[in-house]
C-alpha cells in the first residue's frame, strides 16, 4: 500500500518543528517511540500506550483534556484541530479501522478510524474526502471535494501569523509562512490551492508575490512552473505515495532554510526572534550556518535565494565550430614553462588517444590565464588510409575523456599534464543558446535573469553569465585583468608595427624622390641620344613638312620667351631683385639702437634705486660687524676677569 505511513518505528525528524519529539498519535499504535510529523508547531506527546499531549497543529490553538481510547487500548487526549480555538471533544483513533464515533481532527460526522472506508473525514475537510490517503477516492493528506487543507475554515490563520488568511499556503490575503522580511506575501500563496499538497501549484507558486523579501520583483519561493515542486506538485495527492513519504522524512533544504530565516524553534522565547534575524543576515551574506532547532542547522551558501551578493555579467560567445575540433586544457603552469614542455604535452595527449598512427595532435595556441596558469588549445587530425584528412570534432574528444570507462585515462591525463580541467571550445547552437537563456541559473531571480537578457548590449556576440558571491567576482576580475593585459600587449604590437610602417613610409618617400630625379636625368639623356640619332639618320635629306611645322612652332615659342613683357622680362626683373637684395645684405651697416628719453630716464631711476639698496645693505653689514666685534671684546674681557679671580 502506497499510503502515507504516519509514524515509523525509527526516529523521524520533524518537517518544520523545532525539537525532535514524539507524536501525539503514533501511526498504528506501535509501542515504540517515534518522531512523527509534528505539524507546524511543537509536540511533546509520547506513543500510543502512554498518556500523550494533544497535537496542537499550527502553533497550538488549544488542547483537550478529555481522554479517549487510542489504538490497541492506549489512552491519550484528543486532537484539538488545526485551526480551532477551543477544545475538541470526542474519542480519538479507534484502531485500524474499527467502528465507533469519533470527531477525528476536529471534523464532524461519523469517522471510521485511521483512514478506512469511504465516508471517513480527513484532517479537517468536509464532503466525502477520505482519511490519510487510503480508500478509493483518497486524494492525499486529508483533502476532499471541498476541503481546503491543513487547517482552513473560519478565521483560522496560517503558520501562526495574523490576518484572515487560511491554511498553510491557501488564500490570497494570508501572510503565509514567515512575515517580517519585507512586504512579502505568503510563503506559497495562490488563487485556488486547496490543502497541504493538492493541485499542481507547487510549494511557492502564484502571481508575482515575492518570497521572504528577495526583492527585484521576484515571485514566490519556487516559481517558474515546475522549478520547485517539493510541496504540492503533481496532480494526485501529495502525501499519499511512497515518494512523498520520503520527502517528508527528508525535508527539502530550501524548506529548512526558509524555517531557519523565519521561525527557528530553539529556545521557545524571544531569543528565537534574534536568532531568526541573525540567520536572515547570514542568508543575505551567503555564508555561515543557520540553526532552526536544537540539533539541526542549514548551511548558507552564496547561491541561496536570499543572498544579495549576486549580479549578472556578460561574456563573449565562442566562435569556433565543433568541426574545427578545438579542445582546451587548463594547465597549472605558466606560458613560458608550457611552451618549453609543449612537445612532452603532445606526446602525453597522443598516448591518451591510443597512440594511433592516423591521429596527430596539433597545438593551436598557448594562452595565459590568471594564477600563473595557461590554456593549451589543441586539435586532433585524423589521417585515414583512404580519404581526406579531417579534424576530430571537439565534442568527440570531450565525450571520450568523460566516458566512465575511460576514468583512468582521464585521471592519468590530468596528473601527467598537471591539468586543472578541460573543455571543448565550441560555439553554441541556436537551440542550446535558447535553452541556456530560458533556464535561469540556481540562486538567480528570474526577473533579474530576464532583465539581463533584455539589457544584453550585443546579443549576437555576448551571453549573460551569473556571478554569485565574491569568489566568482574575484575570479572574473582576474580574468578581465588578464584579458586587459592581452589587449595591451596586442596594442603594443600594433604600435610597433605602426612605427615600423611609418619608418618604411619615410624611406619609401626618400627613395621615390631619388627615383624621380634619376628618371628626369635619364629622360634628358634619352632625348639627346634621340636627337643625335635623328641627325645621323636625316643627314642629306630635304626638310620635310612635319619638320617645317615643328620649326615654326619652336620659333614661335622662342619669340614669346624673348618678348620683353613676357616670360623673359619677368625673369630679368626677378633676377635684378635677387641681386639687389644680395647687395644690400652684403653692404648693410651694423644696427644701432636708439632709446627714447623717457625710457632712458626710467632705466636710470631703476639703477639708482638698486644702487641705494646696495648702499643700505653695506651699511647694515658694517653695523653688524661692529656689533660682533663688541660682543667678541666683551667675551674676552669676561674670560680675563674670571681667570684673574
Amino acid at each position: 500500500m502506497s499510503g502515507f505511513s504516519f509514524g515509523t518505528p525509527a526516529t523521524q525528524s520533524s518537517m518544520f518543528s523545532s525539537a525532535a519529539s514524539t507524536p501525539a498519535f503514533t501511526g498504528f499504535g506501535q509501542p515504540v517511540t517515534s518522531t512523527g510529523f509534528t505539524g507546524f508547531g511543537t509536540s511533546t506527546s509520547t506513543a500510543a500506550p502512554t498518556t500523550s499531549a494533544a497535537f496542537t497543529g499550527f502553533g497550538g490553538f488549544g488542547t483537550t483534556t478529555q481522554a479517549s481510547t487510542g489504538g490497541f487500548g492506549g489512552t491519550g487526549t484528543g486532537f484539538a484541530g488545526f485551526g480551532t480555538g477551543g477544545t475538541s471533544t470526542g474519542t480519538g483513533f479507534t484502531g485500524f479501522g474499527s467502528g465507533g464515533t469519533s470527531t477525528g481532527f476536529g471534523t464532524g460526522g461519523t469517522g471510521t478510524g485511521f483512514g478506512t472506508g469511504l465516508t471517513g473525514t480527513g484532517f479537517g475537510t468536509g464532503g466525502t474526502g477520505t482519511g490519510f490517503g487510503t480508500g478509493n477516492t483518497g486524494t492525499g493528506f486529508g483533502t476532499g471535494l471541498t476541503g481546503t487543507g491543513f487547517g482552513t475554515g473560519g478565521t483560522s490563520t496560517g503558520f501562526g501569523t495574523g490576518g484572515t488568511g487560511t491554511g498553510f499556503g491557501t488564500g490570497i490575503t494570508s501572510t503565509g509562512f514567515g512575515t517580517g522580511l519585507g512586504s512579502t506575501s505568503g510563503f506559497g500563496t495562490g488563487g485556488s490551492t486547496t490543502g497541504f499538497g493538492t493541485s499542481t501549484l507547487g510549494f511557492g507558486t502564484g502571481g508575482t508575490t515575492s518570497a521572504f523579501g528577495t526583492g527585484l520583483g521576484s515571485t514566490a519561493f519556487g516559481t517558474g512552473g515546475s522549478q520547485f515542486g517539493a510541496f504540492g506538485t503533481g496532480t494526485t495527492g501529495l502525501l499519499g505515495t511512497q515518494q512523498q513519504q520520503q520527502q517528508q522524512q527528508q525535508p527539502d533544504a530550501l524548506t529548512i532554510m526558509a524555517q531557519a530565516v523565519s521561525l527557528p524553534q530553539i529556545f521557545g522565547d524571544e531569543r528565537d526572534v534574534i536568532i531568526a534575524k541573525w540567520n536572515q543576515l547570514q542568508a543575505l551574506w551567503g555564508t555561515g550556518r543557520g540553526f532552526f532547532n536544537q540539533n539541526q542547522s542549514v548551511p548558507f551558501t552564496p547561491d541561496n535565494p536570499f543572498c544579495k551578493f549576486k549580479a549578472v555579467g556578460y561574456s563573449c560567445l565562442p566562435t569556433a565550430k565543433n568541426e574545427e575540433g578545438f579542445f582546451c586544457i587548463i594547465i597549472k603552469r605558466d606560458v613560458e614553462t608550457m611552451k618549453a614542455h609543449q612537445t612532452q604535452a603532445i606526446d602525453v595527449l597522443h598516448k591518451t588517444f591510443g597512440s594511433k598512427p592516423n591521429y596527430t595532435v596539433c597545438v593551436e595556441a598557448v594562452n595565459p590565464c590568471p594564477d600563473n596558469k595557461s590554456e593549451l588549445v589543441v586539435y586532433v587530425l585524423d589521417r585515414p588510409q583512404s580519404g581526406p584528412t579531417k579534424r576530430v570534432p571537439a565534442t568527440d574528444i570531450y565525450d571520450f575523456l568523460m566516458n566512465p570507462a575511460n576514468a583512468m585515462v582521464k585521471s592519468q591525463l590530468l596528473n601527467q599534464l598537471d591539468a586543472d580541467k578541460f573543455y571543448p571550445k565550441t560555439s553554441m547552437s541556436p537551440e542550446q543558446l535558447k535553452q541556456y537563456l530560458d533556464t535561469q541559473p540556481a540562486g538567480i531571480d528570474p526577473l533579474l535573469w530576464k532583465q539581463a537578457i533584455f539589457d544584453n548590449p550585443d546579443a549576437e556576440q555576448l551571453i549573460p553569465v551569473p556571478m554569485i558571491g565574491f569568489k566568482e567576482l574575484h575570479t572574473r576580475l582576474k580574468q578581465q585583468e588578464q584579458q586587459t593585459r592581452l589587449h595591451q600587449q596586442r596594442l603594443d604590437l600594433i604600435a610597433e608595427d605602426l612605427s615600423d610602417s611609418q619608418t618604411k613610409h619615410s624611406n619609401m618617400l626618400a627613395k621615390l624622390e631619388d627615383y624621380k630625379r634619376k628618371q628626369l636625368e635619364l629622360g634628358h639623356r634619352l632625348l639627346k641620344v634621340i636627337v643625335r640619332q635623328e641627325f645621323s639618320r636625316k643627314m642629306g635629306f630635304a626638310i620635310q613638312a612635319e619638320e617645317e611645322q615643328l620649326r615654326v612652332k619652336l620659333e614661335t615659342l622662342q619669340v614669346e620667351l624673348n618678348h620683353p613683357t613676357q616670360f623673359k622680362g619677368r625673369l630679368n626683373e626677378l633676377m635684378s631683385q635677387i641681386r639687389m637684395q644680395n647687395h644690400l645684405s652684403a653692404t648693410k651697416p651694423d644696427v644701432n639702437y636708439q632709446m627714447e628719453p623717457s625710457l632712458q630716464l626710467e632705466i636710470k631711476q631703476i639703477l639708482k634705486q638698486q644702487q641705494e639698496g646696495l648702499h643700505h645693505l653695506i651699511q647694515i653689514i658694517k653695523e653688524d660687524a661692529q656689533d660682533i666685534n663688541m660682543i667678541e671684546q666683551s667675551l674676552i674681557d669676561s674670560r680675563a676677569s674670571v681667570s684673574k679671580s
